[in-house]
């Protein structure tokens, strides 16, 4: 049965056998060849943003397929896609009073489809819901943005509500996962529709992350000063860190069950 074996199921194997070190170095150097592969692909960086947007939609389609087929929506959690909507909502405001365009209607669309998530999770399929489960505080979050957002914010010309504003929705939107993550740390076993959903958000972050990467890289650094001075510009770029950081560790464990043809995910202990 050797021989039946796959090379990417030969070099999973291989990687699982590896220590935690030589496991981070392999995660730094793939993302490192991730980068170089798409400034070498993608001309317009701009385009990467738009494609996050296009996969978090894509993500939020998977969760309406779930819902629509399994009429379940055991495993997921409300809370995040409560504190998706409202980062969204809010990002939704800032696009339209600041910059109208093509991201403001992928918004739109991905805010809706939230919006409709939230509803059969409240009333359709309230039976379903994991409440215990799902037993994050939504205020360890959102309050520490919120702060940090009137300490640290965009140094435009646009009124300053408008800049706290466009502060707290990227703040938010890079924790916005973790209830999700603890939901499935406390079940342990993932269903495929949830699995996918998650995914999606990690390959959306990663698009995101890699665009204002390479951003940096073509300005040499001259974008950060366009976004503004002070603290700001580093810390968007810490946002988008830490959202990919986030879910490194569960994309790393879902692309091995995918390898190893499992249907159901199951997260050892510490994974989220």
């Amino acid at each position: 049965m050797r021989g039946s074996k796959t090379p990417i199921h030969t070099v999973a194997t291989w990687v699982k056998r590896q220590p935690p070190k030589i496991k981070g170095f392999l995660a730094v150097v793939s993302s490192i060849a991730a980068l170089v592969f798409l400034r070498i692909i993608v001309h317009d960086h701009d385009n990467l943003f738009v494609a996050s947007e296009a996969v978090h939609a894509l993500g939020i389609s998977i969760l309406i397929y779930k819902l629509m087929k399994e009429n379940s929506c055991a495993g997921l959690s409300l809370k995040t896609q409560e504190l998706t909507a409202l980062f969204l909502g809010v990002r939704l405001y800032c696009s339209v009073v600041m910059e109208y365009d093509i991201h403001t209607l992928l918004d739109s669309a991905t805010l809706g489809t939230t919006l409709w998530v939230i509803y059969m999770m409240r009333f359709k399929l309230k039976s379903t819901y994991m409440e215990d489960k799902d037993n994050f505080a939504l205020y360890y979050v959102v309050v520490p943005c919120a702060l940090l957002a009137f300490v640290v914010h965009p140094s435009t010309s646009h009124y300053i509500v408008n800049r706290v504003f466009w502060a707290f929705c990227v703040y938010l939107e890079a924790v916005s996962v973790l209830p999700q993550l603890r939901t499935m740390q406390n079940t342990k076993i993932v269903e495929p529709f949830t699995a996918h959903y998650v995914f999606a958000l990690g390959v959306a972050r990663f698009l995101s992350c890699a665009h204002w990467i390479l951003q940096v890289v073509e300005t040499r650094g001259r974008l950060l000063t366009a976004l503004g001075y002070g603290l700001w510009p580093s810390l968007v770029l810490l946002s988008e860190a830490v959202q990919t950081f986030i879910l490194a560790d569960f994309c790393y464990y879902y692309v091995k069950s995918l390898v190893g043809g499992q249907l159901v995910l199951r997260l050892p202990a510490g994974v989220v």
